[in-house]
């Protein structure tokens, strides 16, 4: 086996990427790594951090690069906030944003300059904050919920958490585990609030917006993930919110979990039993959350069993 494989075999456990060292390790001198990325087979992803087969590479793995990110600045650097939560797979924040890392020490400083697509902090994380995801030293979810719910709005931390409860990375005792984590910082006041508000319930970012909207707009649903069933007890189908009394269900329309034909094809059957079954069924999606009054509007006419109600979204 020649060098240039032995990296290879080492990349594809690092999502494409290895480090200088270990392609030295390899075999591969540092002459050699150049020349592989001036003829475009490697490309560099940071300071001793390249993507291999990069000429035959569609895109960057986003992996990738927050690895060679954090490498670059040694065995001491974590990556944190927002990267930490995308490593996690917490929902809730925009994908492909800075990396955040944080270096402890002098060291900090001159990274800002020759790192700029990287967030360099300064957080004092202890070492039961830590553990390693895919290989990358990074916070806790606890230590990442936390630190985020103290930086972000009301929708995106709530997400977070909401995403975090579902997906069993956090329980709900850590929610008072986290007010403890939070109090007496910045931003704690309304990190507390966020965490009254959080509900494991919800499969998607989308879900919870979707959920705070109706909130917002006074009309509340009464239950998550609702089970309708006909009178033999046969599920006909399970919606993400619900007005029971109304018998009216909205569902939260991402791109991943409704694309495709044979999701298309699943829902619209399963939305043919509910509407038989006498529920209203409500879509909405990413772009309608971004109106404060359309979904309470939509909804509220909805359980009103269609008599005008007061107001309009606008337009």
């Amino acid at each position: 086996m020649d060098a240039l494989e032995r990296a290879r075999r080492v990349a594809a456990r690092q999502d494409g990427m290895v480090t200088l060292a270990q392609a030295r390790a390899a075999g591969l001198t540092v002459h050699e790594v150049h020349r592989l990325c001036r003829a475009g087979r490697w490309r560099a992803l940071a300071r001793g951090g390249y993507l291999i087969d990069a000429d035959v590479c569609q895109f960057v793995p986003r992996r990738a690069r927050v690895r060679a990110a954090v490498e670059s600045f040694g065995p001491a650097a974590v990556a944190v906030l927002g990267t930490a939560a995308e490593l996690h797979l917490i929902g809730g924040l925009p994908r492909n944003g800075p990396i955040h890392v944080s270096v402890p020490g002098s060291r900090a400083r001159p990274a800002r300059a020759s790192h700029p697509d990287v967030l360099v902090h300064q957080l004092k994380i202890a070492p039961t904050d830590l553990r390693r995801v895919a290989g990358v030293m990074t916070t806790t979810p606890l230590r990442t919920v936390a630190d985020m719910v103290l930086r972000e709005d009301r929708y995106a931390s709530v997400s977070l958490l909401d995403s975090a409860l579902n997906r069993q990375l956090l329980s709900p005792s850590d929610l008072e585990r986290l007010r403890s984590l939070v109090k007496g910082r910045r931003g704690a006041v309304a990190a507390r609030r966020f965490l009254a508000e959080a509900n494991g319930l919800a499969q998607s970012p989308l879900e919870t917006r979707t959920r705070l909207r109706c909130v917002d707009g006074g009309v509340p649903p009464d239950a998550l993930q609702v089970e309708v069933r006909d009178a033999d007890g046969y599920l006909l189908g399970i919606g993400d919110l619900g007005w029971r009394a109304a018998r009216v269900i909205a569902e939260a329309d991402g791109r991943q979990a409704h694309s495709g034909p044979a999701a298309l094809l699943a829902d619209r059957r399963r939305q043919n039993r509910l509407v038989n079954a006498g529920w209203k069924v409500l879509r909405f999606t990413w772009a309608d959350t971004l109106r404060p009054d359309y979904i309470p509007w939509v909804v509220r006419q909805a359980i009103s069993d269609g008599r005008p109600s007061s107001g309009r979204p606008s337009p």
